[in-house]
């Protein structure tokens, strides 16, 4: 499940979608702003450390003070102070949050001062879900390197899904069209781009349509807050099929949502009837059929 761009609801959309498809796996791959466990409330079984990248490290009692670190490093991480019981001395750090990670100052020094260490970016877990086993994640705050931990994500829950000897692996994608979107459709049977009718949602329709093209990944729209603007809402399907993508829904605005979210809920799930529950629930019929004909046995949408 794809967006292109964030706030088009994709997450109540793969949240309602789940509690209709009985068996199957889900992933959470916004590993930056992760929120499906919020609807879905999971039970951690296992958490695991998460390591994007290193990070350097001036170790005090190796170090000559030379200042070779401060001379090659282009991202201004390393500061010199004064040191010393009268101040006259000089010392060097490196800023944990000014540092790039790409070790030209442990390349540098000639007294191998720099402990070039890898560092923990996050968390990934194991959950059991009320709709199966769940992969998510938590990125620390400017932590770099989400689509090496988006693709951890993926690869362990397409593994559980075979384990499992379930059908379907449902993964809730970030937004936009960058490095994490690339790793959570690799590899994808189908992607089902959620849009809203505005003149921002339109325009990220077609980047992330031409990427699901690009990678040869067969896509399905959605439209989601259809009514918001009658007009984009056809432009958006006119343009979809242009480029021989089938308009599975329209999911109408509905308070609903609000509702459920703050119960912890789905909206088919506490309505059952409105408007949009039934729209969803449509939705997951017309899906039947791309996920029938997948060539892989295990879909991901």
């Amino acid at each position: 499940m794809v967006s292109g761009k964030g706030g088009t609801g994709k997450t109540s959309v793969v949240a309602a979608l789940a509690v209709q498809a009985g068996r199957l796996v889900i992933a959470d791959c916004d590993v930056d702003a992760s929120n499906l466990h919020l609807v879905l409330e999971p039970t951690v079984r296992q958490r695991h450390e998460f390591s994007g990248g290193k990070r350097a490290r001036i170790v005090p009692e190796l170090c000559s003070a030379c200042g070779a670190c401060e001379e090659v490093c282009r991202f201004d991480a390393v500061e010199r102070r004064a040191s010393g019981p009268r101040g006259d001395e000089l010392a060097y750090i490196i800023r944990p949050l000014s540092c790039q990670g790409c070790g030209v100052c442990a390349w540098a020094c000639p007294t191998g001062a720099i402990a070039f260490e890898p560092m923990v970016n996050g968390e990934w877990y194991l959950s059991d879900s009320r709709v199966g086993p769940m992969l998510h994640a938590h990125l620390e705050a400017g932590a770099e390197n989400s689509g090496k931990l988006v693709t951890v994500i993926r690869q362990r829950a397409r593994g559980l899904a075979g384990e499992e000897m379930v059908d379907l692996l449902l993964v809730d994608g970030p937004p936009g069209v960058g490095c994490p979107v690339i790793a959570a459709l690799s590899g994808a049977d189908a992607a089902l781009i959620v849009a809203e009718p505005t003149a921002a949602g339109y325009h990220d329709f077609e980047r992330i349509a031409d990427l699901a093209a690009h990678f040869e990944i067969p896509a399905a729209l959605c439209i989601n807050k259809c009514d918001l603007d009658a007009e984009v809402a056809r432009r958006l399907e006119a343009t979809a099929a242009e480029r021989q993508i089938p308009c599975l829904a329209h999911i109408r605005y509905d308070r609903a949502f609000g509702r459920a979210q703050r119960q912890r809920q789905t909206v088919v799930e506490l309505e059952p009837q409105t408007g949009a529950a039934a729209d969803l629930r449509e939705l997951w019929q017309n899906l039947q059929p791309l996920v029938a004909n997948s060539e892989h046995t295990l879909p991901v949408l």
